[in-house]
Formats: structure tokens, C-alpha cells, sequence
């Protein structure tokens, strides 16, 4: 049996990985919290005389509140870092200044935890996650290609399985959006979401995620069945999940990556809310015991 670490050549069919995520996180459906690091160096948005330091103490803070909520991974993002570059324009200091904050956030919470250097940066995730001892790392488009605002994002396993390899990376597993938020698909227009979902599948991925239109928006109930039906990986919302619409996400997917919900006022940017986020594992908590 395959577990969520095994990748590749030696992993078992789709079928026996359905469960990979509750072998990961030790539940039926797992919570994982976002962290919008604050912008890094290198970004327009950077303030030098606050420096990393302030980037650390805020990850840490809040990873700690996550985790004493009840959540049961967390997702490391450089979310502020807008606006965002395609991959192959990022520079060395975004993955060098995410690994510093990610293993500081891992030595503080005992979670598993993910890496998602916007915008698609594989590569510089995958490196980060080894750096800093990540389990997984999100890609945004990881098969075909859609129109963001950074431009043309196109599809990246091929380069990124073998990147994978090469760096003893294949511990660490890649969870891919199925037509990702904040983007046109007009390209794959012609390719149904069943499709798009077993084009994942076929390269390699290890999970899927599905998600709205726009930040904060919930994925739509056909989009989750229909995702869900097209192969046996595990799925995750990644989109929209909030403590009043929980009841409709967990029947359909094996976890959700929670972000703008749980921080002040519902805004992306605002800071987490300790006591939102305990309500929202307590609902977790009722539902799983139905």
C-alpha cells in the first residue's frame, strides 16, 4: 500500500490512494491552514527596516494558532508577494527567504505542512519543502495551461517530476489545482473538468484541488462531484470553505486548505481569528461524528 511520502515509479494505482491524505494527517477530512507570509525580500511590497524577522514571528504566531485550534496541517504561501511572477522570473531570494520561514514554522508546530511559491513555482516549492522538511507542495497548473494575471501559465510536470528526482524530493508529494481560481481557461475550453482531472491524474499528481472562480469563493457542488468522480486521488477545496458551508464541502473531498475565512473581517490579508478557527474544527469535529 502506497502512502502519501511514495511518488512516481514506485507508487501504487490511483485506486489504493484515496486514503493518502487521512494516512498523512491521521483523519477522515484534514483542515489545513494557510499562511500568507508577509512579503519577502525581493518584493515591491517589502519593508527592509521590519526585515525577516517580522516575516518569522508573524508564520510562527499564527501557525501556532492554527494548530492549537485544532487544524491539522498548514500551507506555506509568500501570498504578499504581489504582484506575482511566472515561474521561471522568480528570483533566488523568494525560495531562499520562504525555506528560512517554513523551517521556522516547522520547529514550531508539529504538523505537516506545504509549500506554494506563487505564482507556479513548482521547482522553487519542491526545493523549499526539502529545505525546510515539507511534506507537499501545491502547483496551480500543473498539466495544459490557463491565462492568469501574470500572463500564459502553462503546465509544468514534465520538467517538475524529473526536477523531483534530481533533488531526492520524491518524499514530497504535489497536489494540483483542477482549473485554479483567479484565471481564464478559455485554452482548455474543449476539455471537460473530468478531463482536466485525469490529465492530472496521468502526470503524476498526487491529489487535486478544486477551488471557485475568485479568492474566498466555495468550489461549485457539481465542479466536486464531478472532480471526484473522475479519479480515485484524493481531493481537497481549496477555495471559499468556511464554518457555515463545511457540511457541504466534507462529503465530497478528503480535506480543504482554509485561508481567507478564518483572518479578520474574511479578508485574505486581515489576521486569523483564534476563535473562528476553533469554531471551524469544532464543526469539522460534529460532522466527522455523524
Amino acid at each position: 500500500m502506497a502512502d502519501i511520502g511514495t511518488t512516481s515509479t514506485d507508487r501504487a494505482g490511483d485506486a489504493e490512494r484515496r486514503g493518502d491524505l487521512e494516512r498523512l494527517f491521521g483523519r477522515r477530512f484534514a483542515l489545513i491552514g494557510m499562511i500568507h507570509l508577509l512579503p519577502l525580500p525581493g518584493s515591491p511590497r517589502f519593508t527592509p527596516e521590519q526585515g525577516m524577522e517580522a516575516v518569522v514571528r508573524r508564520a510562527v504566531e499564527e501557525a501556532r494558532v492554527l494548530v492549537d485550534a485544532g487544524f491539522d496541517g498548514l500551507i506555506v504561501e509568500n501570498g504578499w508577494d504581489i504582484p506575482f511572477l511566472k515561474p521561471d522570473d522568480i528570483g533566488p531570494e523568494t525560495p531562499a527567504a520562504m525555506a528560512v520561514v517554513t523551517a521556522e514554522v516547522a520547529r514550531a508546530v508539529r504538523v505537516p505542512l506545504g509549500v506554494n511559491c506563487l505564482a507556479n513555482a513548482v521547482d522553487r516549492s519542491l526545493a523549499v519543502a526539502v529545505a525546510a522538511g515539507a511534506r507537499f507542495v501545491r502547483s496551480n497548473q500543473w498539466v495544459n495551461a490557463y491565462v492568469a494575471n501574470e500572463g500564459l501559465v502553462e503546465g509544468r510536470a514534465g520538467l517538475m517530476t524529473r526536477y523531483r528526482r534530481a533533488i531526492g524530493a520524491d518524499h514530497v508529494t504535489v497536489w494540483a489545482d483542477v482549473q485554479v481560481k483567479l484565471g481564464s481557461h478559455a485554452i482548455t475550453a474543449d476539455r471537460s473538468l473530468t478531463e482536466q482531472a485525469k490529465d492530472a491524474a496521468w502526470f503524476d499528481a498526487d491529489a487535486l484541488i478544486v477551488t471557485g472562480s475568485r479568492l474566498g469563493d466555495a468550489p461549485a457542488a457539481d465542479h466536486l462531484r464531478t472532480i471526484r468522480a473522475a479519479t480515485e486521488l484524493p481531493l481537497v477545496a481549496g477555495s471559499g470553505v468556511r464554518v457555515e458551508n463545511l457540511a457541504e464541502i466534507v462529503p465530497h473531498t478528503d480535506g480543504a486548505i482554509v485561508g481567507s475565512s478564518i483572518k479578520s473581517g474574511g479578508a485574505w490579508h486581515g489576521r486569523i481569528d483564534r476563535e473562528v478557527c476553533e469554531r471551524m474544527c469544532a464543526e469539522r469535529d460534529a460532522l466527522e461524528n455523524l
